[in-house]
């Protein structure tokens, strides 16, 4: 988005970094603050001006808010099966997956630098240590892809400038908001819904089963991100499954981990700035590739405790129509139809057998 729409990356990343922190001090478990999805990628297929970004995010956030603040959000989650949610999580993790290989396969080479080889060796390094909690492997790829792109580009290093940036208050008009809402907006507020409150929600569950976090509280936390920093030129952000199940992969166990990722942040943002964005334009592939990949294996792994048939059925037929229709809203439409078929057929049964 700032490359193709004029997005100030150094506002992106100090926010990010902002958020990070806020998220650290009103979780205990560490909770990740990523992109609105849906809205990047309209945003750079249709070439959106910055202020329509800025103003689907607000858009989005103002609606799950409130969702969130009238306790709206929880009954949302209750009326959710889940094999349904389980279906999401699942879809969600093959995609990322996916992208993750398609990231390594567009790579230069098989063997050199940003290469297939690299991707190979990366997810061997990962699953070699994936019952360690004491080698950071997601630090160690990182550094390592840090290495690859001044390597590759010696040149790099002198474009990246020290200075001090801040953000600035960006005038949103009437108009940005009704050109938003339905190219850019409408198609994020479903998969902010499912993605970044219910099934974080679930997979908090099953990662700290004695520490969950709330639907009514994370849907607030959504919701104001993006009804402050939107008006200062941010990203549009939100939580995330995938997010939470990266960091849970590579070894984040309390909010400390997200405390440290967004001063750092922050830290880069206010002394580097914009000039960041060239050492982005030359990191290997074939690293994000395999962090992408294994957030998404992580996610995925949720699912396995879907072993009777019925609820099987629909987390599998959730999870294929979202593979299949790329599209998290269609596919838990369809779960969700699903599994209501799923429980009339097994209640008539049930009057059959009683009478």
């Amino acid at each position: 988005m700032s490359v193709t729409n004029g997005l100030d990356f150094a506002t992106a990343l100090f926010f990010a970094g902002l958020f990070n922190i806020i998220t650290g001090l009103a979780f205990s478990i560490p909770m990740a603050v990523q992109p609105m999805k849906a809205i990047a990628a309209v945003a750079i297929a249709e070439h959106l001006p910055l202020n329509q970004i800025l103003a689907a995010g607000i858009w989005t956030s103002l609606i799950i808010f409130i969702l969130g603040i009238t306790g709206l959000i929880t009954v949302v989650d209750r009326w959710v099966p889940k094999p349904v949610i389980r279906g999401l999580q699942l879809g969600l993790g093959l995609q990322l997956i996916q992208s993750g290989i398609k990231l390594i396969r567009n790579t230069d080479s098989v063997w050199g630098l940003d290469s297939i080889g690299v991707g190979i060796i990366g997810f061997a390094l990962v699953l070699a240590f994936a019952t360690s909690r004491k080698v950071p492997t997601a630090l160690i790829l990182f550094v390592a892809g840090l290495v690859l792109a001044v390597t590759s580009s010696p040149d790099i290093l002198s474009q990246i400038r020290l200075g001090f940036s801040l953000p600035h208050w960006v005038p949103l008009t009437p108009d940005d908001f009704r050109s938003s809402f339905f190219r850019a907006a409408l198609p994020q507020i479903p998969l902010t819904t499912l993605n970044s409150v219910i099934a974080v929600c679930a997979l908090s569950v099953d990662l700290f089963p004695e520490r969950p976090a709330r639907p009514r509280k994370v849907s607030i936390s959504v919701g104001l991100m993006n009804l402050v920093s939107g008006w200062f030129g941010a990203m549009p952000m939100c939580h995330g499954a995938g997010g939470l199940a990266g960091q849970y992969r590579f070894g984040a166990r309390s909010s400390a981990s997200i405390l440290f990722l967004g001063s750092v942040k922050m830290l880069l943002a206010v002394f580097f700035g914009g000039s960041l964005l060239s050492l982005l334009h030359v990191y290997p592939n074939s690293i994000l590739g395999v962090l992408l990949g294994i957030s998404g294996l992580e996610l995925a792994l949720v699912a396995t405790d879907q072993r009777e048939r019925g609820p099987a059925t629909v987390m599998l037929g959730t999870a294929g129509a979202i593979l299949a229709l790329n599209s998290t809203a269609t596919g838990f439409a369809i779960g969700w139809i699903l599994a209501l078929l799923m429980n009339l057929r097994a209640v008539g049964k049930q009057n059959i057998q009683t009478t």
